[in-house]
């Protein structure tokens, strides 16, 4: 994540704002990322998840390391006391 993954969406304007693992269970990994509109975070996939190297080299690479009946993806909007508003 760290040394490709996470540099790569930087790269194409995604905002990551923190990574964890798990203490207990370094198989958990949990990453944050920000963003500021629903558009916005159309085209930043976009960028992502249809360009060349995200398919070719990065896809291939998660497919092999993530379980994904495991994975829990969580959208959550800011509250009233989020400094971003």
């Amino acid at each position: 994540m760290e040394e490709e993954i996470i540099p790569f969406i930087i790269s194409k304007g995604m905002v990551m704002t923190a990574s964890f693992r798990r203490e207990a269970d370094e198989t958990v990994y949990i990453w944050i990322r920000r963003f500021d509109y629903k558009t916005h975070l159309a085209a930043l996939y976009e960028a992502v998840y249809e360009s060349d190297h995200w398919k070719g080299v990065l896809s291939p690479k998660i497919g092999a390391l993530l379980n994904r009946e495991a994975s829990n993806v969580l959208r959550v909007t800011p509250t009233a006391m989020s400094p971003m508003q």
